[in-house]
């Protein structure tokens, strides 16, 4: 590389942010990928729709937004959408996603709290769906927490209230505890990270390792792992088109890439656990929990007598609201992993309920 080059390369990598958020469609396909080779798909996995591995090919609910920013030396850039409301009550409500989820899951509580006054941005984090998934990145909370910090700067909102299910549930956390002043409220559904997986018993794999297992992704695996892990053995149609969602990035030629990065999330959500800081959250917390969900990172790694101590939903979401200053609990006894899909109308009524407890205040 000539000295000019590296001296581009440098100021490059000195930018804190690229300008403002931008639109734009899918048709930008990544241009890297993973060094490995790929798996051969089985046979039952090639039917099925095929996607990029930003999911180009994937429609979304709402116009879909990508903000630009330099993180650790490169440009990376976060798919987001931001709904108005008609009649806006003065607040906004962030949705983050969990692991196995993307902003378009979310559709049904965007309509929802549109309907209700609130103006909703649900992002997808780096790494995952619609936005970059680098070759190379250091994924911690914090820095997907940076992220999304600084993407609601971009847009104007100083203060919101944070709805985050699954992994999004410890990246909220994260945030709260680093932007207590711009939180106004934290609704915790079905978070993962209320135990430490690795202090129980649940021994770590290696990255290349977290990587082979990615390889092998299927729709089938998909389905069957979010049956009996997050709907209590239950299935419906509903579903279907998320299962599919995710298995079309492992159908394209993104696949290698898609599956490192998901490699690199696991091993953050195993080695970054936040329990031990849930005292130290001064955000009012509202936690909405469906009792029958196992979900344990790992736990199919874990020694056989381990395995039935984790995951164990009404024990860990009642020590989590001990924990929490001020948090309340509402628990749904006969639903799993995600509430807001299984019953959208119990998990709304009791969202809205706990949203309005705080009061509408001006963004």
């Amino acid at each position: 590389m000539t000295l000019i080059s590296r001296m581009f390369c440098a100021v490059l990598a000195s930018l804190s942010l690229v300008a403002s958020p931008v639109f734009a469609d899918d048709s930008s396909a990544s241009a890297a990928s993973a060094t490995a080779p790929s798996a051969a798909p089985s046979a039952a996995d090639n039917d099925g729709p095929v996607y990029g591995p930003e999911l180009q090919g994937f429609d979304y609910p709402y116009p879909v937004g990508r903000f630009a920013l330099s993180s650790q030396r490169q440009i990376v850039r976060m798919a987001y959408m931001d709904v108005a409301s008609k009649n806006p009550n003065g607040r906004t409500v962030v949705l983050l996603h969990g692991k196995n989820f993307c902003a378009a899951t979310w559709k049904e509580s965007i309509d929802v709290l549109t309907s209700a006054g609130y103006r909703v941005i649900a992002p997808d984090q780096i790494g995952f769906c619609k936005s970059t998934k680098p070759t190379r990145y250091q994924y911690t909370f914090q820095q997907l927490a940076r992220n999304t910090h600084a993407l609601l700067e971009a847009l104007g909102v100083k203060k919101a209230t944070l709805v985050a299910h699954s992994t999004g549930g410890m990246i909220a956390v994260r945030y709260a505890l680093m932007y207590p002043q711009d939180t106004e409220q934290l609704v915790l559904v079905n978070p993962i990270g209320l135990e430490d997986w690795k202090a129980k018993g649940v021994p770590s794999i290696s990255l290349d390792d977290w990587y082979m297992r990615e390889l092998k992704t299927t729709a089938d695996g998909i389905r069957k792992y979010e049956q009996s892990t997050y709907y209590a053995g239950h299935w419906d149609a509903r579903y279907e088109p998320w299962v599919q969602m995710l298995a079309g990035m492992y159908r394209g030629p993104g696949k290698d890439l898609v599956a490192w990065n998901s490699a690199l999330l696991y091993d953050m959500i195993y080695t970054q656990p936040v329990v031990y800081e849930f005292g130290q959250i001064r955000t009012p917390t509202l936690l909405l929990i469906g009792d029958k969900d196992t979900t344990a990172i790992g736990k199919d790694l874990a020694p056989p007598d381990i395995r039935p101590t984790l995951g164990r939903y009404p024990e860990l979401a009642k020590q989590a609201a001990a924990a929490i200053a001020g948090a309340k609990l509402v628990e749904f006894p006969e639903l799993g992993h995600a509430p807001q899909m299984q019953d959208p109308r119990a998990f709304h009524h009791a969202l809205l309920e706990g949203l309005a407890s705080v009061g509408a205040k001006s963004n």
